[in-house]
């Protein structure tokens, strides 16, 4: 309308209701009724025996934060239909920026994206703080959970800058270390 490429008058004329619909992401409720909805669309518009989705693919499909919104869901359902082999669309028939949001705790997808080496470096530095914390600092145990040996696991320790939170023996002896257990 400012570039004069509408008319104002017409802009009045139709701007009688306007109605918000908030993004995909912020009404996540309506998302298990439109991916039925297109499943069965799909499925007969492409002849295709797929009957329903796994209860894994729609959890994922469900900590999808839609960038593309409902118009988005539609195709990726329909790339689900048509790539399915079975009658139950799976996560392996889900694109793999999809399969990604997976590992996401939270469900949502990251808005800064890495890369996959940074990615890869992060989750095994969180695995082994995991580990350790799990065996209260201990790296032999630590490093078995793993599946690793000890020498690579102080290795890794030095490479992501992990210190170890084991308290000392002598302080423990003392009883000077209110968080040493015995």
């Amino acid at each position: 309308m400012r570039k004069g490429h509408f008319r104002e008058d017409l802009y009045y004329r139709l701007n009688v209701i306007s109605i918000h619909l908030p993004p995909l992401r912020e009404r996540r409720e309506d998302i298990p009724f439109l991916m039925d909805h297109f499943l069965k669309k799909f499925r007969e518009q492409n002849q295709r025996p797929v009957s329903d989705i796994s209860k894994e693919a729609r959890s994922w499909l469900l900590r999808y934060p839609y960038p593309g919104n409902v118009r988005e869901l539609e195709n990726l359902i329909e790339r689900a239909v048509v790539l399915c082999r079975g009658e139950v669309i799976t996560t392996q028939d889900l694109p793999f920026h999809l399969q990604d949001a997976k590992s996401e705790e939270m469900g949502e997808f990251p808005h800064e994206s890495k890369g996959l080496p940074e990615t890869l470096e992060e989750s095994k530095r969180n695995l082994i703080l995991k580990a350790l914390q799990q065996h209260h600092g201990i790296q032999t145990k630590a490093a078995e959970t793993l599946g690793i040996s000890e020498r690579v696991l102080r290795y890794k320790m030095k490479k992501y800058k992990i210190r170890s939170s084991r308290p000392s023996p002598l302080l423990c002896s003392w009883g000077t270390d209110p968080s040493c257990k015995p």
